[in-house]
């Protein structure tokens, strides 16, 4: 049995015994967070920033925004990792912000921030039934895992898509990784970000932008209904959230060995999203790809103490949200390479385990492979992303090969 196979998920349990910060506490489960907001802030904020412009909000309105999402995560990510014990990481929704690049320009901003309010009430009624929960369970683990696999694809890619603008800094930071899992396998992420970043500063830079101003002061926005802003952004966001941030994020902590309360942790993302909706967050989600930093065995080797790393994430971005123009700017400003580099190691141990998990019942190889592909792909259709049609093709697959007249599937 390989070390990998040794990393498949298994069921963790709580600790019997009361938990205790103090000892559950450690330097790989902290810089998780750590590389979880460096990578929700480097690259979705860019899709945040689209869609204030084309709305034409202000920098009032648009540190707000900022502020309502980072406050919404950060709430969920707390109290909810330490409410379950499970490393629980939340984020907006990506394609959710991409459709608001259109929608913002369509809808007048009362009635986006309506939208966003319904959003957050149908998300929390969808949870409370546990009905979502429940199909997704049905899954089989082999097309669940292979979705992992293919969201976190890329990012074992971005690695050597970087090489080419940063060569030293890639692969300095890459041999320290490897170096790092040879001799301490448990610091080999922050050694890989400490390398990278020392590398960044002696090659490419490392610029560090302090935006100026104080903690944000969030501007509340009466909500306006239509119906034409209901079918036009609110039914879209609803659907986002659902099918490509819930679903994946139940899917990718079930992949880990979790057994996620998906009333409880879907039902308290939306009710957060109804609170800051009239501060300008579209809403708040269960995460995908950097759930999978926390949940894998590189933020600790032991899953009952990965709840920390939740709990890093949450206290980060409190942080971050109530100081945007002081440290949006410096997470922005971080190297691309860095950035790609450090998101790749740290997700690579999951790739593995993802991988050999969809590949291990060869009645599911079919459907997991063509989830995976269709995963990987990146499309996106109606707004919604390829995650969620790569579960929908994969198990169309499924159903399609193993059905047999008469017989269950």
């Amino acid at each position: 049995m390989t070390e990998h196979q040794l990393e498949a998920p298994t069921a963790p349990q709580l600790p019997p015994s009361r938990p205790s910060l103090r000892r559950d506490v450690s330097l790989p489960a902290l810089l998780a967070g750590l590389v979880c907001i460096a990578v929700g802030f480097s690259g979705p904020l860019v899709v945040v920033l689209a869609g204030a412009a084309a709305g034409h909000l202000d920098a009032a309105h648009t540190a707000s925004w900022i502020w309502a999402v980072a406050m919404g995560c950060g709430l969920t990510c707390l109290l909810l990792s330490w409410r379950t014990r499970q490393p629980v990481i939340t984020a907006w929704s990506t394609p959710g912000a991409a459709l608001l690049v259109t929608g913002l320009a369509s809808y007048p901003y009362r009635e986006a921030v309506g939208a966003y309010l319904l959003c957050g009430v149908a998300v929390t009624v969808i949870g409370v039934t546990g009905l979502f929960g429940r199909l997704i369970a049905a899954i089989p683990t082999g097309i669940v895992n292979a979705m992992l696999a293919g969201i976190l694809f890329e990012f074992g890619v971005g690695i050597f898509k970087a090489l080419p603008s940063a060569p030293a800094l890639v692969l300095g930071s890459f041999a320290a990784f490897l170096l790092a899992k040879r001799l301490v396998p448990r610091y080999a992420v922050p050694l890989a970000l400490l390398a990278g970043g020392v590398l960044a500063a002696a090659t490419v830079g490392l610029p560090l932008h302090l935006g100026g101003g104080g903690p944000v002061h969030p501007v509340l926005t009466t909500p306006a209904f239509s119906w034409s802003a209901t079918v036009g952004l609110a039914l879209p966001l609803t659907i986002a959230a659902l099918a490509s941030q819930d679903a994946p994020g139940l899917g990718i902590m079930r992949a880990s060995g979790y057994q996620p309360d998906d009333r409880l942790l879907v039902t308290s993302t939306g009710a957060v999203s109804v609170l800051l909706a009239p501060f300008g967050s579209p809403g708040v989600n269960l995460a995908a790809i950097t759930a999978a930093i926390c949940t894998s065995a590189e933020s600790h080797p032991d899953p009952r103490r990965r709840y920390i790393a939740g709990m890093s994430t949450g206290l980060l971005y409190l942080l971050v949200g109530s100081f945007a123009g002081l440290l949006v700017s410096l997470f922005t400003g971080l190297p691309t390479a860095l950035i790609a580099v450090v998101a790749g190691v740290a997700l690579l141990g999951a790739l593995q385990s993802s991988l050999t998990a969809a590949l291990a019942d060869p009645a599911d190889r079919d459907g997991a492979v063509i989830t995976f592909l269709a995963t990987a792909s990146g499309l996106t259709l109606h707004g919604i992303g390829s995650a969620f049609w790569g579960l929908l093709l994969g198990l169309a697959t499924h159903l399609l090969l193993r059905w047999r007249p008469g017989a269950r599937a």
